[in-house]
């Protein structure tokens, strides 16, 4: 199977400084600060449709000053990139010799994905990635399209796991099964909507879930 992740508040504890760079970022262009909840809330989609949310009444010029400084502030806040989740390299490590491929879809953009996985050591981890940056932002379905069509998996034989309701709406546009984790930035409550396979609290849950029959019973067919 191929498993596809979302990275940012999925595999990467890098919630907190997103926010704190999103906010230092409308510091220092006197632009309306943005509330934690609603940076939490944009976390997933790309740059340019967070920034057309979180500063509706801003330009397009001052929306593309504050993607450039936020990307520095959170340069800044990332020298030394956020790890990963407790337990998430060990899952990861698992779910590879269970012979699954393992995969990202991200809101990052390519450059600050590659840094991260370099400083992490994670660089040749992954199977294959797509970024905001170099396809359609989430929740449209061209980033899975695209992972499917240069892993050569079908729709039915591949799951997203995702921390947001952008995950999960892109998997279900892209009739990909879904499983979420309670953890990131969105609530249980809120990832239930998009009908999941499950919500788990922790991802040890998922290679034990990935086992069940009710999860392979449930697993929507390819369009």
């Amino acid at each position: 199977m191929l498993i596809i992740f979302d990275w940012d508040g999925t595999l990467c504890d890098s919630t907190g400084r997103i926010v704190a760079a999103m906010q230092e970022a409308a510091t220092q262009l006197d632009f309306p600060v943005p509330t934690d909840a609603a940076v939490m809330d944009v976390i997933g989609l790309g740059l340019p449709e967070a920034m057309a949310i979180l500063f509706p009444a801003l330009e397009s010029g001052a929306h593309d000053a504050m993607r450039e400084r936020y990307s520095a502030c959170y340069r800044l806040l990332d020298a030394v990139p956020a790890g990963l989740f407790p337990g998430a390299l060990d899952v990861l490590a698992d779910l590879r010799r269970r012979g699954h491929q393992l995969a990202i879809a991200t809101g990052k953009g390519r450059q600050g994905l590659q840094r991260v996985l370099a400083g992490l050591g994670l660089e040749d981890y992954f199977d294959a990635s797509r970024c905001a940056d170099e396809t359609a932002s989430k929740p449209d379905p061209r980033m899975l399209h695209e992972l499917l069509l240069e892993m050569g998996t079908g729709a039915s034989d591949s799951l997203m796991v995702g921390d947001s309701e952008y995950d999960l709406m892109m998997a279900g546009n892209a009739a990909i099964a879904s499983v979420g984790v309670s953890y990131g930035v969105h609530s249980p409550e809120r990832l239930h909507r998009h009908q999941p396979l499950a919500v788990v609290d922790h991802l040890a849950e998922l290679p034990v879930l990935l086992e069940t029959d009710a999860l392979r019973a449930t697993r929507p067919a390819a369009p």
